[in-house]
């Protein structure tokens, strides 16, 4: 994100057009689609054995188990039988970095960062490189919908808004969902007394200090601001318009939610108080330290996106798997919560596997589905389009041999908005590639 407000950086588009995925994305969906013969996994629901789903026009039309009966279409619709596959739908990655990275290696494939501290204007959306070879190795494990978020600068700041985005399209147009779901802010660490620095960092630790303080006014300045332009132009609506507070309009009326990267209690607690002075809509994205303040976040209606399962923890005397049991906890207190991944975009593919370790370690299973499909809907504001298989929602599914979230299972099929994507990429095809000569060496 080398540009401010409108215009993120062409480095993503460049880095596309030197190697482009070669997936085309298919035309919209034009004949009705009926499957057969499978276990469909509803999310919101209980689960439908030797079930039906017929999707026309891109959405869902009607769930139906054996003997009950589904709408009739204008067109005869093509049937598909699964042969008892599964049915689920598809995963959102409710924190990532798709379409903004590349090769994290390497400087001009990556476009997520803008380098003022305060950058409310600036867009994800109008960054992302649709034809990213990362997009369709998401897509093969499940992923099909993404919050494409932008990174807070070095030492935190507001970041600029994400967008919630499909992973097929021709252009970002043609992938967002919603083009502006939230704005971001990253806050400073606040764990620098001198015991928590350690003696390598103990000589600076007051330059250190000095500067987190620095960046926690310059956001709530920023805010403060944002909130006097909105009073001065709704008074004289002729005054000269500045892009960054028009960017933060909408998330201090209350419209969009702001989602606050913070993961020690000391940055939720900064967090909570920043939303309560100007009445924000508030998300917590980390939350690493969320279980120790779950009562507040419970009583004000903050949710969590856990940001990571596969992390080491916080604290040198916690748990080894403190981190793992952050969602089961969230959970357990009645936190509002969904998992997504704190790794590269490279390794989005991931995200279920996040899901089960928090399953492993006492999250209920159907819950750890629900953090990558449902609850990310509902905390996105739209789980009348996503996350579960009912009548109206996007026809974004994928079909498997077994359960998603262990390692084994197969992703067999795949459809966005009711069009079939092949499940291939670049790494399947490295891995088809390498097989074939370890054939070749094998004595004959």
């Amino acid at each position: 994100m080398k540009r401010r407000d409108f215009s993120l950086g062409a480095a993503a588009l460049l880095a596309g057009a030197a190697r482009a995925s070669e997936q085309v994305p298919p035309p919209p969906q034009r004949v009705p689609l009926l499957v057969t013969n499978a276990t469909l996994h509803p999310v919101a629901a209980p689960d439908i054995a030797n079930g039906r789903m017929l999707v026309d026009g891109g959405r869902i039309v009607a769930l139906a188990g054996p003997g009950q009966p589904l709408p009739a279409t204008a067109t005869p619709p093509q049937v598909l039988d699964l042969g008892g596959a599964h049915v689920y739908p598809g995963f959102i990655a409710a924190s990532s970095t798709l379409g903004l990275v590349e090769v994290s290696g390497v400087a001009v494939t990556v476009d997520s960062t803008e380098r003022a501290p305060i950058s409310p204007g600036a867009r994800a959306l109008v960054a992302i490189n649709p034809d990213s070879e990362l997009l369709p190795v998401a897509r093969s494990n499940g992923v099909l919908t993404a919050l494409v978020t932008p990174q807070g600068p070095a030492g935190g700041g507001i970041s600029g808004t994400s967008a919630l985005v499909q992973l097929d399209g021709w252009t970002w147009e043609d992938m967002a969902l919603v083009p502006e779901a939230a704005l971001h802010v990253a806050l400073p660490s606040l764990r620098l007394a001198d015991e928590v620095l350690g003696p390598q960092l103990l000589p600076a630790a007051d330059e250190l200090r000095r500067f987190a303080a620095q960046r926690l006014r310059l956001i709530d300045e920023a805010f403060d601001t944002a909130a006097a332009y909105a009073r001065a132009r709704a008074a004289t609506p002729t005054l000269p318009r500045d892009p960054r507070w028009d960017a933060m309009a909408p998330v201090l009326r209350g419209e969009r939610p702001l989602f606050v990267h913070a993961n020690e209690l000391a940055q939720i607690r900064h967090a909570l108080a920043l939303a309560e002075r100007h009445r924000l809509k508030l998300v917590i994205v980390g939350g690493a330290d969320a279980p120790r303040i779950a009562d507040v976040l419970r009583e004000r209606d903050v949710a969590v996106i856990v940001g990571g399962v596969h992390l080491r923890p916080l604290r040198r005397d916690e748990d080894v798997d403190a981190r793992f049991r952050v969602a089961a906890r969230l959970h357990a207190a009645g936190v509002r919560f969904a998992i997504a991944r704190a790794g590269g975009a490279a390794s989005e593919r991931n995200l279920p596997y996040e899901a089960a370790s928090a399953a492993a370690h006492g999250l209920p299973r159907d819950e750890a589905l629900k953090a990558i499909t449902l609850y990310p809907a509902q905390i996105l504001g739209v789980a009348e389009r996503l996350g579960a298989l009912a009548p109206g929602r996007l026809a974004s599914f994928f079909v498997t041999d077994g359960d998603p979230l262990e390692t084994p299972t197969q992703v067999q099929r795949l459809f966005v908005q009711g069009r079939e994507l092949a499940v291939d990429n670049k790494q399947i095809r490295l891995a088809d590639k390498y097989r074939q000569r370890y054939e070749q060496l094998k004595p004959r």
